[in-house]
């Protein structure tokens, strides 16, 4: 039991880092396409903001933690398969993460981890084992991030204009700053609490606890502290194919476009984190770039529009077959 609690902190621990690895870079596109600042200092800047932004919603809104705690019941199953289940989720998540970061395109690790243990919990315990409740909170994440990027980064983009054109060349870079800092501690507060969660889950199996709805946070300093950290050192590898695929390949991203689209995924992510809504940063930041792009009249690419599209598509039913096979595969079910 515990060898196989510290295999799946061994695979959790990896999961984070390829979510700073690829998914933390959509956070500073902007300031890094318009000049702001170098990709190294802004990869620093961006797992600081990450870190501080995981402890920030550990102690003001955790909810987004108890959604990845309901969303999939292994309380079912002894807890030796429960943890082997858990680990083939995250095992499905690296693998599908990788995959992508290969070709380049900005998949959400957030959406690969909901399936996994989705699929996962489906091995074990059926189509009951899947929360419903849960899973009707994905989809608003999905409705928000898609519909609500693209709509408010094309409303936004006016504001940021007048404000950009106001304060010269020196204010500009400042509010591309602000915007990115804002739109990276959003990153951290989103997935590093989903990842806590997860972590959660484990311990909860490990003491044999059952599992809640309701996540006690109160001890968990060590679970926060090992997200944010292993997620800021992800973050500092960094993701300069995942950059050049949003911010120079699909929409050739400005000062306007790039601070608009920072500023309103910031705002969707900290609306969905204060409801407990889990919601993918890639997904909210990228249909924002798109919003933003047609309002200030930047070139968007659409062929690599599709290419992105048809991988977002594709990572629910994939992630969710590859946990559920793996999860087969291990524990026999």
């Amino acid at each position: 039991m515990q060898t196989g609690y510290f295999f799946l902190v061994v695979l959790v621990v990896g999961v984070i880092f390829v979510n700073g690895w690829t998914d933390a870079p959509n956070s500073i596109t902007s300031i890094v396409c318009t000049g702001v600042l170098p990709f190294r200092r802004a990869a620093l800047l961006a797992a600081g903001c990450n870190l501080c932004g995981l402890l920030l919603s550990w102690l003001l809104a955790p909810k987004v933690t108890n959604t990845i705690r309901e969303m999939a019941d292994f309380s079912q199953t002894d807890p030796f398969s429960a943890l082997s289940a858990l680990c083939a989720a995250m095992a499905a998540v690296i693998l599908f993460a990788v995959a992508a970061w290969i070709f380049g395109i900005p998949t959400s690790e957030s959406h690969a981890l909901l399936a996994a243990l989705s699929g996962a919990a489906a091995a074990l315990g059926g189509r009951a084992a899947i929360s419903e409740g849960a899973w009707g909170k994905v989809l608003w994440g999905l409705l928000l991030s898609s519909a609500g990027g693209l709509v408010l980064g094309f409303l936004v983009c006016g504001p940021c204009a007048r404000l950009l054109k106001r304060g010269g060349h020196r204010g500009a870079r400042r509010i591309q700053l602000f915007c990115s800092v804002l739109l990276s501690l959003m990153h951290g507060a989103q997935d590093g609490l989903k990842f806590v969660g997860v972590l959660l889950v484990a311990d909860s199996f490990l003491l044999g606890a059952p599992a809640s709805s309701e996540v006690d946070l109160s001890g968990s300093l060590g679970a926060v502290l090992l997200c944010g950290v292993v997620m800021s050192v992800g973050t500092l590898v960094g993701g300069r194919r995942i950059i050049e695929a949003v911010g120079e390949q699909m929409v050739s991203l400005g000062e306007r476009s790039g601070s608009a689209s920072d500023l309103a995924a910031a705002l969707l992510l900290l609306g969905a984190t204060a409801t407990g809504i889990p919601m993918s940063t890639t997904h909210t930041k990228t249909c924002a770039v798109m919003g933003a792009g047609l309002r200030c009249g930047e070139t968007v690419h659409l062929r690599v529009m599709g290419r992105m599209a048809l991988a977002w598509g594709i990572t629910f039913p994939v992630c969710g077959l590859i946990g559920w096979l793996i999860t087969r595969l291990v524990v026999g079910a």
